[in-house]
């Protein structure tokens, strides 16, 4: 019988249940509309559905995300400390479980009075002060620390997803740049032959000094924009590398025109309640909502007695030789209660503590609901309406292009001013920009909306 003590013991701590006092969870409605329009049926597509390639389909973007999704430092960390958060909820756990040890060791002293030395040599398994878990402290503490686990996870999905937006929406800046500075390029050139042009009418008598200065001012505007414009490509290069943890690899497919559509933009939404299993923000509030409930569990538990066991099982002799021979066995049994009694309001105000924090994750949860539905409807104000603004911008790029060369063969007939051929030139390099950062923005505003849907890891 006391040769199996250890494993009695540790078989009655195990049949012991403890006492459930993590109050039940209750979550909070959905605190947004069913629907993201007052006129909008719900659907049953969601853009989500797709994987990153297919959103993105230009083979240059997807070789970029793919390495920001293998080498960046952000994503890295993160991953460590899921790593981290689950090696602590692993501690927390073990701590339900009894702590058996091995141990041998002696003494020798001297004995005044019986002049004499006394040896004591001890053997044998021990059970370290194990607390049995009645009231379920230690399960409410182990269900935190899992659910703190799972948000930690999320944490990590929704850097995965933050990096693919960042990754593409980098990489459009930098084709918004090199296109840009592809057109200021091209004026330049144009508005340097017209300077030529100018002077030489200028000095054939057929022109003004005043048509000679505008002219100038004229090429040396564009020439500042390409310089412009060359800033902000490296400055896009060097983000881009930022994000992906590498320099940019040799090798690489030809990015796509930002008129190839490079990303798509009409996408299905859904309904609200969709974000709830998708969005990666979202299911962390809610672990962590789940973790404070835990905690309540706990700080309850806290009130109520603690029963803790040790216990040995070995052998004990003064002699060397005889520690491990039938007459030599010992063994203890030790459990202690435990009941606070006087804390000075401590136990109280933990647990009021822990009621706040899960009020508080609570609303956090709601908040991160509500933040999620703004950002849909905002991506879908987007989808439905940059289309139409890019396509009236086409016409307003092709008018202003059409005067510029009327306007040109006019000033050559001697119809038109300088300064009237000045400003349809520039009206028409401008027009040209804004069409370039509207697509820019489109396509922005279309990525916005699919990692704003959850979407962005499956391919």
């Amino acid at each position: 019988m006391r040769s199996r003590f250890i494993l009695l013991a540790a078989a009655m701590a195990a049949a012991l249940s403890a006492c459930a006092l993590t109050p039940p969870l209750v979550m909070p409605a959905l605190p947004v509309p069913a629907v993201y329009d007052a006129g909008q049926a719900p659907e049953h597509a969601n853009a989500a559905d797709l994987g990153w390639r297919q959103m993105l389909p230009d083979p240059r973007l997807q070789q970029l995300v793919a390495l920001a999704l293998a080498s960046n430092r952000d994503l890295r960390v993160a991953a460590l400390n899921v790593q981290a958060v689950q090696a602590q909820y692993r501690i927390q756990d073990a701590a339900r479980l009894p702590a058996i040890g091995a141990s041998a060791g002696g003494t020798r002293q001297t004995m005044a009075d019986a002049g004499g030395v006394q040896n004591q040599f001890a053997a044998g398994v021990a059970l370290g002060a194990f607390e049995i878990d009645l009231f379920g402290r230690l399960r409410s503490l182990s269900d935190a620390a899992f659910a703190r686990y799972l948000a930690s996870e999320q944490g990590r999905r929704a850097a995965q997803l933050a990096l693919v937006a960042a990754v593409a929406g980098a990489y459009l800046e930098e084709r918004l740049a090199v296109e840009q500075l592809q057109l200021a390029e091209s004026t330049l050139q144009d508005w340097r032959q017209a300077l030529v042009l100018t002077q030489r009418l200028h000095a054939a008598r057929q022109g003004s000094g005043l048509d000679v200065a505008q002219a100038e001012g004229q090429a040396a505007s564009a020439e500042a924009d390409v310089q412009a414009r060359e800033r902000l490509r490296q400055l896009a290069r060097n983000q881009l590398e930022l994000l992906l943890g590498a320099p940019v690899p040799d090798g690489l497919p030809a990015g796509l025109a930002l008129d190839a559509q490079p990303v798509l933009t009409q996408l299905p939404a859904g309904v609200p309640s969709d974000l709830l299993l998708r969005r990666p923000d979202i299911l962390q509030a809610e672990q962590s909502l789940v973790a404070a409930n835990a905690d309540i569990g706990a700080a309850r538990a806290a009130f109520f007695p603690r029963l803790s066991l040790t216990a040995s099982l070995g052998f004990a002799s003064s002699d060397v030789g005889d520690l491990f021979r039938g007459g030599a066995r010992s063994w203890s049994f030790a459990p202690q209660i435990t009941q606070p009694l006087f804390q000075g309001g401590q136990l109280r105000a933990e647990l009021r503590l822990s009621q706040i924090r899960r009020e508080i994750a609570v609303q956090q949860y709601e908040q991160a609901i509500q933040s999620a539905f703004r950002e849909v409807r905002d991506g879908l104000a987007g989808s439905q309406t940059y289309a139409q603004q890019i396509a009236a911008q086409q016409r307003v790029a092709a008018s202003a292009e059409q005067r510029r060369r009327l306007s040109q063969l006019r000033y050559g007939a001697g119809q038109d001013s300088r300064l009237e051929l000045l400003d349809a030139q520039r009206q028409s390099y401008a027009s040209q920009q804004t069409l370039l950062d509207l697509r820019r923005d489109q396509f922005k505003s279309a990525i916005a909306l699919y990692m704003a849907l959850g979407g962005g890891l499956e391919e």
